[in-house]
């Protein structure tokens, strides 16, 4: 019967240790973790909760799961974008225009009023103005995994209705920190702010902004029907929502984990469009029950329109002549 020293046994003590310390740090690699600032009822958090997360453990076999983090709970929209550039957080999915400060190309997708409808954007992300712009978002450490639907923006405040331009003369109203959407509304005469999305609910309630505009689906899920009196169909922008990993944690994983998040992802976002288009509609439904709506004339959109027209022109000159040329292009079609 061989005889153990204490030489050995601390040996395999200390063998035993680094082995349980090398499975948990394999543990560790295997968890993803992925935050936003949507309320949990949004289209964009529920597909991100329903699909993303049992379809990357279903492509994985368990072996790379994900938590998931909506309504702030990891900080608002800008700590999740730093601490994805940072690589402290896995992923974020936020407003497109959160991301605009980091690469100014996506400008050239926050034109105002150059969208028809969902379809036309839709055409523009998923082609080579997309590409480009996953590109550059690249370039600054961001992995674009996809595009969902934010949607189109509508006004509320607690002013009046608007039903001309002259409605808007000096309405103090939040907005992202895009500067395409901070020159739109100057542009028509109203005083926007720049503001996080986390402090907007307490601004309206004390006044401290006349209003804000989103799309239907976030007015509602955020309940600021509470503390707005009045919505209009503006439709004056439409917006994306991009899903983007840490370059440096996507770079770590292995090239099966990378593809399956890319599989689970388009398939989370291919949900979340179709969820966020019938949810639009039954939001609108509920705020109208809550607010009151107002429809802009027809001869309110033209007036909107030339008004905002040079604000397309200073877009080039920070997002690219060719790239906003694209998109004008094709939303003609």
């Amino acid at each position: 019967m061989n005889q153990r020293t204490p030489r050995t046994l601390l040996s395999t003590a200390i063998g035993t240790l680094l082995l349980a310390a090398t499975c948990l740090q394999a543990h560790a690699q295997d968890k993803l973790q992925i935050a936003g600032n949507f309320a949990t009822s949004h289209p964009s958090s529920v597909a991100v909760d329903k699909v993303f997360k049992d379809e990357l453990a279903r492509l994985t076999d368990n072996k790379l799961q994900v938590d998931v983090f909506p309504a702030m709970q990891l900080g608002g929209a800008k700590e999740n974008v730093d601490g994805v550039r940072a690589g402290t957080l896995g992923m974020t999915w936020v407003g497109a225009s959160f991301m605009s400060r980091i690469a100014p190309e996506i400008e050239a997708v926050s034109l105002p009023f150059v969208f028809k409808n969902r379809e036309s954007a839709y055409r523009v992300i998923d082609g080579p103005v997309g590409k480009a712009i996953d590109q550059k978002l690249l370039d600054k450490g961001f992995v674009v995994l996809g595009w969902m639907e934010l949607g189109m923006r509508n006004i509320t405040n607690s002013k009046g209705p608007i039903k001309t331009v002259d409605d808007l003369k000096g309405m103090k109203i939040r907005m992202q920190p895009n500067e395409t959407h901070l020159a739109s509304f100057r542009a028509l005469g109203a005083n926007p702010v720049a503001m996080d999305v986390k402090e907007l609910y307490s601004a309206l309630e004390q006044k401290v902004v006349d209003g804000q505009e989103n799309p239907y689906t976030v007015i509602d899920a955020n309940r600021y029907s509470e503390v707005q009196k009045y919505l209009s169909n503006s439709s004056h922008f439409f917006d994306f929502i991009v899903v983007v990993a840490s370059k440096r944690v996507f770079d770590k994983m292995s090239p099966a984990n990378q593809k399956a998040v890319r599989e689970a992802m388009t398939k989370t976002v291919a949900y979340q469009r179709s969820l966020a288009a019938e949810n639009d509609l039954k939001a609108l439904n509920n705020l109208k029950a809550k607010m009151t709506y107002t429809e802009i004339p027809p001869e309110t959109f033209e007036q909107m329109r030339k008004l905002t027209a040079p604000v397309i022109e200073s877009v080039k000159k920070r997002a690219g002549a060719d790239l906003v040329n694209q998109v004008i292009a094709e939303t003609s079609k």
